[in-house]
């Protein structure tokens, strides 16, 4: 069953993970600071899946530390939940960037949750710049 946010930016990527009890609060329910790590390995796998690591990002001179964060919770993940993180870049401004989480239990037809995370553009030195062009066109 595919998702139901057909407005969802492309291209985009799906994460696959199965909720840890590590990962739970004593009511057996998905912390809420762990939905912040799975928009990260989400983000991680989409710039992968777009043929380069985040490390070689980095390596190439780009840091992205987050600036914003959001996340709205709607329906309880629990212990051993299957679930699916969508991920994509919904916009590029001209020192940063933003990418958008809809996190969807197996069959895609409950969404948990929908989140971003804006990302500033910085250099080794902690300097602003420009979204570079090549990291833009990864994802036209």
């Amino acid at each position: 069953m595919a998702a139901k946010n057909t407005d969802f930016p492309s291209p985009d990527a799906w994460y696959h993970h199965f909720v840890s009890y590590g990962e739970t609060d004593t009511m057996g329910v998905l912390y809420y600071a762990e939905y912040l790590h799975l928009f990260e390995r989400a983000r991680g796998h989409l710039i992968r899946q777009q043929g380069i690591s985040y490390a070689e990002v980095e390596n190439r001179g780009v840091i992205l530390p987050v600036r914003e964060a959001q996340c709205r919770y709607r329906v309880p993940v629990r212990y051993d939940d299957e679930i699916y993180i969508r991920v994509a870049i919904s916009e590029f401004k001209r020192v940063s960037v933003t990418f958008v989480y809809e996190l969807y239990n197996t069959d895609k037809s409950v969404l948990h949750a929908t989140g971003m995370t804006e990302h500033a553009c910085i250099d080794r030195d902690g300097k602003l710049f420009r979204v570079p062009q090549w990291l833009k066109d990864m994802f036209s």
